[in-house]
């Protein structure tokens, strides 16, 4: 097989990055564009030495799962990687995804009834013939897996006219694909981003190149509070004051108060400016000024209230958030008795839902924003039994009280070994880990078996529709 070869090949699986899996001339073919069940004719575009990649170049015989995006540039935006299959395919592919890494990574068996079989780990179990059973719950999904994306962030840039535009980028470039609407998002981001751009073009302000370094704007992001109504713009500018910034505020009020009364829409509650002159691809900088309002929204998750600002982690599916939490709550099992350790606990949005029902919540986190983010949660929610700690847990966690129960959401590339160390050391009855990323979940709980710790219960949560991503919510109890 070289480059530039076509070849027709049966789509049997997806890999992690949304590419269909197929096989031709003894070769695995990672083809982009094509869904599990898929017959393509596919073309060649890079070949390595056991494995190759393709883009379909036309549908032969489509799968039974394969739909119409509802996105026009679909194929082309890097967002969504896998609109072409039918939203119950995706929740089949990706609950098996998550299945598939805690076997053959973790080494945990799953029957046909779900259950979750811990290998028993010491001679004596074994001559006992010890057998140990959790749950492999099935997939929470979305009734409507549309529209649900709290925050957006849009490059802006110039096309070969020299007009601004906006959009997404093509999967895995700098390139904007020029599109203002998304199926995913709220349909305010229309409004926002056109806005914007007869802004630019009529007072002649210049998008940022990132070769030059040179021009104004960079990107717009949006954050909308789901529960509050509450809407909130952000420029990204490579200047401290924007010119004809008055009049950038007052034609985005008037769109989008004209929007809310016709459709009854979110209301704008803030318009932020943020500075970033670095040269660099990160979107945000460091100083942030509010034009209109306050530099915050407020949102709500169950009886919780978050503020959040420009740079504010937040879950960006408010529904499939509140379903991720009431998970980790309810696997914690607290009676009002008990100390709980929540690590990695950025903003506390988790550490918040605990502290209802934990004796004490000790959030601990390395970012001392997120950590003065977290406290003022804490106080606009009226709640006392919660203590923010900066640091790295491996660091902290040896010098605070033993907890009851450990709660971790790590980021994609999991835990440090001397995390897990750290857990094991401190033995708590119950951990309970919140993953975005099944492979690295599977292999930190395989050092947690190994430590002495039983999978109970595993709840993968479809937090990102149309996406490969599946978070995943898991129960381990001490062996006792």
């Amino acid at each position: 097989m070289k480059k530039n070869d076509i070849v027709d090949v049966i789509i049997e699986d997806m890999s992690d990055e949304g590419l269909g899996i197929g096989h031709a001339s003894g070769m695995a073919l990672f083809v982009k564009d094509a869904v599990v069940g898929d017959t393509v004719r596919a073309k060649v575009v890079k070949v390595k030495k056991t494995y190759a990649f393709a883009r379909t170049e036309e549908v032969l015989c489509p799968s039974p799962d394969r739909v119409t995006p509802v996105c026009p540039v679909a194929r082309s935006c890097g967002g969504c990687q896998i609109q072409e299959m039918s939203y119950k395919a995706q929740l089949r592919m990706k609950e098996q995804k998550v299945r598939s890494n805690l076997e053959r990574i973790g080494g945990f068996q799953i029957d046909n009834n779900r259950n979750v079989w811990n290998k028993p780990d010491t001679l004596r179990e074994r001559e006992q013939g010890a057998e140990r059973y959790g749950v492999f719950c099935q997939i929470i999904g979305m009734e409507d897996p549309w529209k649900y994306r709290n925050k957006a962030q849009f490059p802006i840039g110039t096309d070969r006219f020299g007009k601004p535009v906006a959009g997404f980028y093509a999967g895995r470039t700098h390139s904007i694909i020029d599109h203002h609407s998304c199926g995913i998002g709220i349909e305010e981001n229309r409004i926002v981003l056109e806005t914007v751009l007869d802004w630019m073009e009529r007072y002649h302000i210049r998008a940022y190149s990132e070769e030059t370094g040179e021009g104004t704007i960079r990107h717009v992001m949006t954050r909308a509070g789901f529960a509050t109504g509450q809407l909130m713009v952000v420029i990204i500018a490579a200047a401290d004051r924007l010119p004809e910034e008055e009049r950038l505020v007052s034609s985005l009020r008037s769109a989008l108060k004209k929007a809310e009364a016709e459709s009854g829409g979110f209301c704008l509650r803030s318009i932020v400016l943020n500075t970033n002159k670095a040269r660099t691809n990160v979107i945000l900088g460091n100083g942030s000024r509010a034009l209109f309002g306050e530099d915050y929204i407020e949102d709500r998750i169950g009886s919780l209230t978050y503020r959040i600002s420009s740079k504010s982690f937040y879950q960006v599916n408010p529904q499939q958030t509140r379903n991720l939490y009431e998970t980790a709550l309810k696997y914690a099992g607290l009676t009002g008795k008990e100390t709980v350790w929540d690590l990695y606990c950025g903003t506390g949005t988790i550490s918040l839902f605990l502290a209802q029902k934990a004796k004490k919540v000790i959030g601990v986190e390395v970012i001392p924003d997120a950590i003065r983010n977290a406290e003022k949660n804490a106080k606009l929610n009226h709640i006392e039994n919660c203590e923010f700690i900066v640091g790295k847990a491996e660091d902290i966690v040896d010098r605070i009280e033993r907890a009851d129960v450990i709660v971790v959401d790590p980021p994609r590339k999991g835990l440090d070994r001397a995390v897990v160390e750290t857990i094991l050391r401190s033995a708590p009855d119950r951990i309970v880990y919140v993953s975005c990323d099944s492979a690295t979940l599977a292999r930190d709980l395989k050092l947690f078996a190994e430590g002495g710790y039983i999978l109970q219960k595993a709840q993968p949560v479809d937090m990102f529709p149309h996406t490969v991503h599946v978070e995943t919510v898991v129960l381990l109890t001490r062996n006792t």
